[in-house]
């Protein structure tokens, strides 16, 4: 089992940056591959924004190319994203996403609002 708790969303103005945190409790040794997904409107599927894997291969959707790097703090079992040039279509609910050999994780979501 894997416990997830994100912080870090907020409301931001365009342009602005924010931080999201994702901590791994439990089986976090287990973990093959940590990821953001996000939301943009109810009853939308998840997108993928961001992931990582245990070699650190990153890979991003072409929209957040160039301003959000998601990474790792392996010490800590966090995962990040660094949001920057934030853009009103990047609103929506982030959710922390986790591969692990005991299934799939979610985090409960945290709403991130970018004002033009």
């Amino acid at each position: 089992q894997v416990q997830l708790v994100e912080s870090g969303g907020g409301l931001v103005q365009a342009g602005g940056s924010l931080r999201l945190s994702c901590a791994a409790s439990g089986s976090a040794s287990s973990i093959n591959r940590m990821g953001w997904y996000r939301r943009q409107a109810p009853g939308e599927q998840r997108e993928l924004v961001a992931d990582i894997n245990r070699s650190s291969r990153r890979n991003y959707a072409e929209s957040v190319k160039g301003r959000f790097t998601i990474y790792k703090d392996n010490a800590k079992n966090t995962l990040y994203l660094q949001m920057n040039s934030l853009k009103p279509e990047d609103t929506a609910v982030y959710y922390c996403n986790v591969e692990s050999v005991f299934g799939d994780y979610w985090g409960q979501g945290t709403q991130v609002t970018v004002s033009s």
